[in-house]
């Protein structure tokens, strides 16, 4: 690919997640403001958010937790808001694959600190990982709500949730793209309502 080419290749791909943005927010828009305010909800009441994900997206349920705890916007100056990654703990997680196998390294720790009253977040593109799955049999054994940002149909995660968003992508780079940008939006969203 010659140097034009791959800029031909830059354009042709930003505008494609541009109009993926698009018809992102007109179609899930209220949803996404429905999720926000449940959220703020769950965290007014005393409950928390957890949140899992697998790969990339273990990442992206840690940057949601950190901005959850810390703060998205650096110039509001707010308490710390109930939330934690489970993916970041690796004797947690290798214990529990060891011992349990690797379908229950999530279910396990919302087994040991999801409550009723709790939220529990998956990140998935394709919502057919054994381990996501069996995390939200958990939680709505356990009486947390189960919700979701999904990419492409859904996959069996979409019909198990009390709620879910699914990007209509069937990239899972662009489908991650739109669940970082919504994350800010959430994010920004509770900050919002709770501290008005």
């Amino acid at each position: 690919m010659n140097q034009s080419e791959r800029l031909l290749f830059l354009k042709k791909t930003a505008e494609e997640s541009a109009s993926l943005r698009q018809a992102m927010i007109e179609q899930l828009g209220p949803g996404i403001l429905d999720l926000a305010d449940l959220m703020s909800g769950i965290i007014g009441s005393g409950g928390k958010i957890m949140v899992i994900g697998n790969g990339g997206l273990a990442t992206e349920a840690s940057r949601f937790a950190s901005e959850l705890v810390v703060r998205l916007r650096t110039e509001r100056d707010r308490q710390a808001l109930p939330a934690v990654s489970l993916c970041v703990d690796p004797a947690v997680m290798t214990a529990t694959a060891n011992d349990f196998g690797y379908e229950h390294v999530f279910a396990r720790q919302v087994e040991g600190l999801g409550r009723k009253g709790d939220l529990l977040l998956v990140l998935s593109t394709s919502g057919n990982s054994a381990n996501l799955i069996q995390a939200v049999r958990t939680a709505r054994d356990r009486g947390l709500i189960s919700c979701a940002l999904l990419g492409g149909s859904g996959g069996q995660l979409a019909k198990m949730l009390d709620r879910c968003l699914i990007i209509p992508h069937p990239l899972p780079q662009r489908v991650q793209e739109e669940q970082v940008f919504i994350i800010h939006l959430l994010v920004e969203m509770i900050e919002g309502v709770l501290f008005s």
